[in-house]
């Protein structure tokens, strides 16, 4: 367990090596007592330093949805992280490359909220009552920590990770099977990546239920109009200036992002 001032420290460096874009050594080596309540609220003083400079909170991510990824950092639960509008990516604006440490991107099925989702008791049918729509979604992930090299505290406390997000147009959630929705991404005219949305804990609303449950602790509601990112049907794949990426999903459509 961290002091607080030791916590303003951690947050401290993450923003600083977001702002000037030079990754640090992971929060592990620098502060060694480091743990998950640690991380969260590291990465809630960054997310309360945003907002009070005028950042709105638009949703939420889920990261290490799967259960891979879940083994690899020595974890059984999935983590999260907040979608701030000034993270909100086009589709038509390419992204300068240089603003990101080094990103990548994943593919996610977005669900946008047309209610608010209930809290503790939240389940999958709950979510599927409360979407909107889902929506085809990009999700740039960047890590403030060198190389990538991450345990569990490192992306917690860096935002989960994320680093911006594009939507596409989407459908009603009734209309599909959510656990059979395949996704493909390929960018410069290749095949990069390929998934489907049953990697997301087997059923991506199985995810965005978890995230009810797990904020609402905190006291923090997933809004109507709220966009959630459940985690990445396929692998994260790097990204390199002058790539266009496009990921294609069956019956819901597809979504690009372009980088310079």
């Amino acid at each position: 367990m961290l002091t607080d001032r030791q916590r303003l420290e951690a947050a401290e460096l993450l923003r600083s090596a977001e702002q000037h874009v030079t990754p640090i050594a992971p929060l592990i080596e620098t502060f060694p007592g480091i743990g998950t309540e640690d991380a969260y609220e590291i990465q809630l003083v960054n997310i309360r330093h945003r907002i009070a400079a005028g950042a709105e909170v638009r949703g939420h991510k889920v990261g290490l949805s799967s259960p891979v990824m879940q083994r690899m950092m020595g974890v059984d639960e999935p983590d999260y992280g907040h979608l701030l509008h000034d993270m909100e990516l086009h589709p038509d604006v390419p992204v300068r490359t240089a603003r990101y440490c080094r990103p990548r991107v994943e593919v996610e099925v977005g669900f946008v909220l047309g209610e608010d989702l209930p809290g503790e008791t939240c389940t999958p049918a709950d979510v599927l009552a409360a979407t909107e729509r889902v929506v085809p979604a990009l999700e740039l992930i960047d890590s403030r920590i060198r190389d990538w090299r991450i345990t569990i505290a490192d992306t917690i406390a860096d935002n989960a990770s994320s680093a911006g997000y594009v939507i596409g147009e989407g459908r009603d959630p009734r209309e599909l099977d959510l656990k059979a929705i395949d996704a493909v991404l390929t960018g410069g005219g290749e095949l990069l990546a390929e998934g489907r949305s049953d990697a997301v804990l087997g059923d991506p609303t199985l995810s965005v239920a978890w995230l009810a449950r797990t904020v609402a602790r905190f006291g923090v509601p997933l809004k109507k109009g709220h966009l959630v990112l459940p985690g990445s049907c396929t692998r994260a794949v790097d990204v390199t200036a002058g790539t266009a990426f496009t990921a294609e999903f069956t019956g819901l459509g597809s979504v690009s992002l372009s980088f310079i």
